[in-house]
This record gives C-alpha cells, structure tokens and sequence, in this order.
C-alpha cells in the first residue's frame, strides 16, 4: 500500500510556533517538509501517536560554544536532549577558526579560561584539519550530526590571525589590520556563516590569565568588522559586555557599530546587583535604538545564572583548602567520601578557610545563594530553603550544612548557586524580560563550561517551570513560551525555513508529553576525548524528537540517525 506521506504526527495538541490559538491535529511529513497540518490527514509510512501530548517546532537556540563538540562527536548533547534542533555556536567571540598552526595553543588556551573545557580534551579532541574559516566549516560539515548547526565568526581568532601576538598584547589594530579583518569576514559569511560575534567581558580570560584578544577593541575594528557583512549582505552581529564601570554606553558603542553596517544586533543582557537598574536602562536604550530604524535585541535567560558545585565537579565550598588539596582531591570518589566522614577530617575541613580563584571561591561560598538542587532540578528555589537560612534555623554554620549536604547520595550531590539574575529571592525580574517583544530567551552555552554549569536544559525549563509548575508567580502561557523557544529565536537569525508547524518548513517536530516532562538535576559524565568530564542533564517526557523528518530521540533515547546539518544559506537578506 503506497503511503501519502513518510511521516504522519497523529492527533497532537500542536502549538505551532506562531504564538497563536492551540488547536488539535495532525502534522504530516514529506521529504524532509511538513506537507500538511490539519485533521483527518493521509497515512504515513511511520505514524507517531500523538494523543494527548504537545507537538511544536523544534526548539532553537541561538547561544551555544559547540565549537569543539562539532569536531568530536556526532551528538550535540546536552542541547539535543532538550528537543532542540538547531544550534548558534561561536558566540562570545572564541572559537576554533581561522587558525595558522603556531596559534593553536592560544585558542586552545582561550577556550579553556572563557568557556571551562579542558586542555586536554581540545589537545585530544580537536583533528585540527581546517585553517581558514571557511575551511572549519567544510571539515564540521563532513561529520554526521544528530541536530542542525550554524556557525559565527569568532572575533578572537580573527584578530589572532591577522595580527598575530600584537591581538594577544590588545594592540589597537592598522588600517591594514582592520581591512584584512573586513575582507575575512566577508569571506566567511560568503561561506556559510550567519554572523560575527565578540567579547568585551572583563571576566573572560585565558586559562594563563591573559585577557580576551578583543576586550578593548576600538569601535573603528568593530565597524569594520560589521561593514564585512554588510559587504557580504548577511550576518548577525553578536556580543557580550561586561565592564568594571558597566554602563548604557557599553551597549551603546554596539549600536552605533549595527547601524552603521545596517546589520541585526544582539547581546548578553543579564540583571547585575551591583548595577541593578542597567538591565532596564540598556532595554529602554533598544527601544529607542529599534524605534529610529535599529534592529537590536537582548540576549535573555529564564532561570538564575549559576555554579554547580559538587564532589564531583571542579569546585565546592572546600575544594580550595590545601587540606582536601593535598589529602582528598585526588581520591576516587568513594574513598574521599569515606575520608570526609571521618569526625576529624570532617572539623579539619570545616575550620579551613577556602582558597583558589577568587571569582569561583567567592560564589562557592555564597551561602545564602546556594540550595540543594534536589530531583527534579529546581531553580527558583525558596529562599528560605538556602545553606544559610537552614544554618541559621539550626543554630550551626554554614560550613555544616554544605558538608552534610555534599555527601548526600554517596557523594553525588549537587549545589545550586544562584548567582546574576536571582537578586530579589525569585525569577521576576527574568518573567519581566521573558515579555518583552525585543529580547531572545537564549544563553543556554552547550559545549561549554563542562565542570560548573549546564544551562543548556532551559528549554525543558521553560515549558515545566513557566508554563506548568511555578507557585511563586505568574506563568506564561504555552503559546507564548513555545513561540519563545521556536520562532523567535528563528527569525533573529533569519533561518526562514524552521521555527513553525506549517507546510513548506522544515520537518524540525517535538512531540512532548507535557504531564509528565521532568528536568532531572545534572549528573557527571565521561564522555569527552581523553576521558574528560562533563556536566550533562537528563530529562523524560520527549516522546520523539525529529529533525528534517527522521526521529533522532524516541522517549530520550539516541536512536543513532544523523540527519544534522551545516546551516550555510541563512539571512541572506533582511527580509
């Protein structure tokens, strides 16, 4: 019996992606499309029940460090757990390409410092066969993928490779300098890139201390960079600032390099503590950027940007003492458990003051932003609940209750630290960004900080917290938080096919049986080239995950098919 279709999505609750009514139905595919949405379709050659369960587009997110996962492995994980299907990686400026060989080392130790993945596991992951940009997209591109990719111009590379140790040394660029970069950067949206991106982040540094190459680029190599892809008549310019004075003018300079290139623009924007009213001072300045013509949106996140801290993982409250340095660390897991319970071992450490980074030992430490995770991960967390209010109830310190807690579950705990965007005890100043029309619910940063973060769950979040589970607060309606993770994200980067259930796009489908969606807390894993480790996270109730049609995930199994591509044809125009 000849089948109408290949694949029939049977009686699902579709969300579409437009932000519209839900409505009931069937989504039928063919050859890699949707063919039709509507009732009573066509047979398919595999027909997915979806009776009571969600059915969207493919989620899509615009803010990950997969550069080096690309090379490695054929799973974008954990971002393909969490039904996304399209990813932006070679944000923040750092990346892999373009790179002459004598500056390998360099990127590699970039990487290490801003995006916390291993030496070792770029050293043994890394095949290194590409110098050009475009020629890293040719060799990511012959790799099987289980989900979609689109790649940024990364600026550090960039100005590495023009300028040599001058970029290292923060040299302001020459004319000559700054036209080279223009020509690269043309070059590298002609062939296939969807933009540029760079890093004014005073925190983002080397893994030998030296700040990022572009930190203090002047506007005039910004401009010009921008003016390659007005050369090339595509591209997104993408950015991260953070300064010691942080101010509307650090955004502002952005805007000017944007609307000189007449390019689209977007950047990190998180609430700051110590400036609490910037966030809403840079969105007013995008309101009045996009309403003279301007086309700029905020970067946002829907849960607190935090640490894990664990036994397991790079930091905990004591992993600074040369104590645990020198007596613990380098025991396997269950011996140092064994030694931590020790009443001796348990005071010494106890009395210790931690030590190491300053930034990492500081939040490691901040004991009235840090919770038990708990299962299901939980990530607006009452703050009564935190290390410090439970010490304070008890009458003990702090210091007790995050050894007790660190050796729960044989030592596979996990601390939460709540750190930027947490600064009134709850997620409302996230809820008042998550409804604007200018901003972009991204920063999910997938392949990268292997040992102390994983955001790339937040799309899961989104639907469990927000839209079904929140207590706290208000939540957001399913239309709207599925728009927010689909066809939003979509049309920032101008991928015209993908982002909406609706005939001729891209046969990117999620079928979610919402009752029973779980985000589990992280766990760690050794999957990565030479043994390394990684923060990863599991979730259950994604029936199936298809992209371009074929099934990559069945009830959050890999089925091993490898439809993913190289995005190469996005934003060709700004239409």
């Amino acid at each position: 019996m000849a089948h109408e279709f290949d694949v029939v999505v049977r009686g699902g609750t579709i969300a579409d992606g437009s932000g519209g009514e839900i409505f009931e139905g069937d989504v039928a595919i063919r050859d890699g499309k949707i063919a039709a949405v509507g009732s009573g379709l066509g047979s398919g050659a595999e027909e997915i029940d979806a009776r009571g369960r969600l059915v969207t587009p493919g989620f899509v997110d615009v803010h990950t460090h997969y550069d080096g996962q690309l090379t490695w492995s054929e799973s974008l994980t954990p971002s393909s757990n969490h039904g996304v299907t399209t990813v932006v990686t070679g944000n923040c400026g750092v990346g892999f390409a373009p790179c002459r060989e004598r500056d390998r080392d360099a990127l590699i130790r970039l990487m290490e410092g801003v995006e916390d993945i291993p030496e070792l596991v770029m050293a043994e992951g890394l095949p290194w066969d590409w110098q050009s940009f475009p020629d890293f997209l040719d060799a990511i591109e012959r790799k099987p993928h289980d989900i979609d990719f689109a790649v940024l111009l990364p600026h550090s590379p960039l100005r590495v490779f023009v300028m040599g140790e001058r970029a290292v040394k923060l040299e302001p660029a020459t004319e000559a300098d700054m036209a080279a970069m223009r020509a690269l950067t043309k070059e590298a949206m002609q062939a296939g890139a969807v933009g540029f991106g760079t890093s004014r982040n005073i925190f983002h540094q080397a893994s030998d201390g030296g700040p990022v190459p572009t930190l203090i680029a002047e506007e005039a190599e910004l401009r010009e960079i921008a003016m390659g892809l007005a050369d090339a008549g595509r591209g997104n310019m993408q950015a991260i600032t953070v300064t010691k004075d942080q101010c509307v003018e650090d955004f502002a300079l952005l805007h000017r390099v944007a609307r000189a290139a007449g390019r689209p623009l977007s950047y990190t924007l998180l609430p700051i503590e110590r400036v609490p009213n910037l966030w809403r001072d840079v969105m007013a300045s995008v309101e009045a950027e996009n309403a003279s013509g301007g086309d700029v949106k905020a970067q946002i996140f829907n849960r607190p940007v935090g640490l894990i801290l664990g036994l397991e993982t790079n930091h905990h409250a004591f992993s600074g003492s040369p104590l645990y340095q020198e007596r613990l660390a380098n025991l396997p897991l269950e011996q140092r458990v064994a030694e931590m319970r020790r009443p001796e071992v348990r005071q010494a450490l106890i009395d210790a003051q931690a030590e190491g980074m300053m930034l990492v030992a500081g939040a490691s430490r901040r004991f009235d932003r840090m919770f038990l995770m708990g299962e299901p991960a939980n990530y607006e967390p009452d703050p009564s609940t935190s290390v410090a209010a439970i010490a304070a109830a008890r009458g003990v310190r702090p210091e007790e209750v995050v050894y007790d807690m660190l050796l729960e579950n044989e030592g596979r705990s996990k601390l939460f630290v709540a750190s930027t965007g947490y600064g009134q005890g709850n997620l409302n100043e996230a809820l008042e960004m998550l409804k604007r029309d200018d901003t972009v619910l991204a920063l999910g940063d997938g392949g990268a900080h292997y040992g102390l973060i994983c955001d790339a769950s937040y799309t899961t979040f989104t639907l469990t917290h927000w839209v079904r589970d929140r207590t706290n607060g208000e939540r957001l309606g399913l239309a709207k938080a599925v728009r927010m993770l689909t066809d939003t994200p979509a049309r920032l980067y101008r991928f015209h096919d993908r982002g909406r259930l609706a005939p001729g796009m891209k046969a990117d489908v999620n079928v979610i049986d919402l009752d029973r969606l779980t985000l589990h807390s992280p766990v760690v894993v050794r999957d990565l080239p030479a043994g390394g480790r990684r923060l990863t996270q599991d979730s259950e109730g994604y029936v199936a995950t298809l992209v371009s049609g074929v099934p990559i995930r069945r009830e959050g199994a890999d089925t091993g098919r490898r439809p993913g591509r190289l995005v190469r044809d996005a934003g060709r125009s700004l239409q």
